[in-house]
């Protein structure tokens, strides 16, 4: 009541029906569009109660004075002073540091009659400019979006390029159906799937003369070896030397060593003990990668292989994985063949996935500071590694292919394998290292490619660190290369015997070290795998 005697307002007491009545009148009229307004279209309302009453703004002597009414109907977003003008004070007003009028203007119109029904709410949505550029002339929010009722896919993000491995799909498949092979060839020459006579076959597979006729590594249909041919003294030895028949379910030996071992290029025994020639099916060395000893053989290699040969695969391509796969297989056998006892069968691809887990020590070498846990995947990685070296002292298993298989896979992972990420910020190498299972390798044939084109620029300003670490990767080739040529020259020209070489594949307990040792008596025993 105080504030209204002060602005001069009397309320009137009057009959309370009055009063009443006055409220259900209707609203006042909206007045004519303003004359001072800029706005076209823009409608005015002016309340009647500003006419009964004096305010501040009215008040000529007051700071707030406006000069009519008709600015009491925009608010005060900025502008000119003829759209939004008071009379004394226009310096402090933070609206007037907008960036555009027109857009002021529109937002004005949303002010001007409270209650139009053209509201474009969706055409002018708030959205922060760029350096240097207005409000208004930003786009709607909406032009990014596909129109409603568009059933079109919205345009899908680039992802990052997933390689395939083939390689490994395809040899998995090839391995798979050549087991299955084996086992039909078993069931067709002893009439049963698995080997049940003379010996059980603990591995669940095909006798191990199945496994030499079908092309194992083994050491009496490769070379000339002597001890079958001639006695103690060297004099060659009379009558006809026997050999375990493919299908034999007996402990007897009645067919000739071309039966025995299959396929060509095997001499009779006249020409071996006239000549001293003996077979040289130099495959063997490459179709056991191809051949497994049994179910539970082939189940485990081929688990480990669609595991981390996959990965692999997927991280270095697949000729650098399929060279670094079969040459670690190809070494393993050759070292067998060197020192494992002769009258063994060995299969398998154990030689060449421990290939691969050489690659997999070498990658968790060069991604160490990336790692999030580097030491404890070594420890369990190194527990893998240590486990399988000691399953491989039991009988049955060829542990010379898996030392093989390892070494080489460790030489030539230091060939083919980019430099670790921490040499290549010294080196300044234009390709990156990227760890295992992880995407994004296209383009990763660009260094070889630059190569090809520009031999001699290749070359051209490199680092110091570059040239000593491209020695040590040559290096690493070049023993690969002699040490396989070293032990193919020792296996067809001069056996090495090693006294103590047999304990890395064997353990002195109960004889195993003594199974399928050569002698006059001719011993044969259970296959191996690798």
């Amino acid at each position: 009541m105080a504030a209204a005697e002060y602005y001069g307002y009397q309320p009137d007491y009057g009959d309370d029906n009055r009063r009443r009545e006055e409220n259900r009148s209707p609203l006042s009229p909206l007045s004519p569009l303003s004359p001072h307004s800029n706005h076209p279209g823009e409608l005015q309302h002016k309340p009647s109660l500003t006419s009964s009453l004096t305010l501040p703004h009215t008040n000529p002597s007051s700071p707030y004075a406006v000069t009519s009414n008709d600015d009491l109907i925009d608010p005060p977003y900025g502008g000119s002073s003829s759209q939004h003008a008071f009379a004394t004070d226009t310096s402090y007003n933070p609206h007037n540091q907008r960036d555009s009028t027109a857009s002021i203007a529109t937002q004005s119109k949303l002010y001007a009659d409270p209650y139009a029904e053209n509201i474009p709410l969706n055409t002018h949505r708030p959205s922060m400019p760029s350096p240097g550029q207005s409000f208004s002339s930003l786009p709607p929010v909406e032009s990014a979006l596909p129109p409603p009722g568009d059933k079109r896919r919205p345009p899908r993000l680039p992802q990052p390029v997933k390689r395939r491995p083939w390689f490994c799909w395809i040899l998995t498949i090839i391995q798979v159906s050549v087991f299955i092979g084996e086992i039909v060839r078993n069931a067709v020459l002893t009439g049963s799937p698995i080997a049940i006579k003379p010996s059980f076959n603990p591995m669940i597979g095909p006798s191990p003369y199945v496994q030499i006729n079908m092309g194992g590594r083994y050491v009496l249909c490769m070379q000339y070896t002597a001890q079958l041919w001639q006695d103690e003294n060297g004099n060659p030895i009379e009558g006809p030397v026997s050999f375990p028949c493919p299908w034999t379910t007996k402990n007897d030996a009645n067919c000739t060593l071309a039966q025995h071992c299959g396929f060509s290029g095997v001499p009779t025994q006249e020409e071996m003990v006239r000549d001293r020639v003996g077979p040289n099916q130099w495959y063997r060395f490459i179709i056991p990668i191809f051949l497994h000893a049994g179910l539970i053989h082939i189940g485990f290699n081929m688990l480990l292989q669609l595991r981390l040969g996959v990965d692999m695969e997927r991280e270095i391509g697949p000729l650098r994985f399929a060279l670094v796969y079969f040459s670690s297989g190809i070494f393993g056998f050759i070292l067998g063949g060197n020192f494992a006892p002769r009258l063994v069968v060995s299969t398998g691809a154990s030689g060449c996935l421990f290939g691969v887990l050489a690659l997999v020590l070498l990658d968790l070498l060069y991604t160490w500071k990336e790692r999030l846990k580097p030491k404890s995947e070594l420890a369990w990685l190194m527990v893998d590694i240590v486990i399988s070296f000691i399953l491989g002292l039991l009988p049955g298993l060829d542990n010379f292919a898996h030392i093989g298989g390892f070494v080489m896979g460790l030489m030539l992972g230091l060939t083919v394998l980019h430099s670790p990420k921490a040499l290549q910020r010294r080196i300044g190498s234009e390709v990156p290292y990227s760890p295992m299972a992880t995407t994004g390798f296209k383009g990763s044939g660009g260094k070889a490619a630059g190569f090809l084109k520009n031999p001699v620029g290749f070359f051209k300003g490199r680092k110091g660190m570059w040239w000593a670490w491209w020695l040590v990767r040559a290096g690493m080739l070049t023993c690969a290369v002699v040490a396989t040529s070293l032990l193919l020259r020792w296996f067809y020209t001069s056996r090495v015997e090693c006294e103590w070489c047999m304990y890395l594949s064997c353990l002195p307990i109960s004889n195993w070290c003594e199974i399928g040792n050569l002698d006059n008596s001719m011993r044969y025993s259970n296959s191996t795998t690798s």
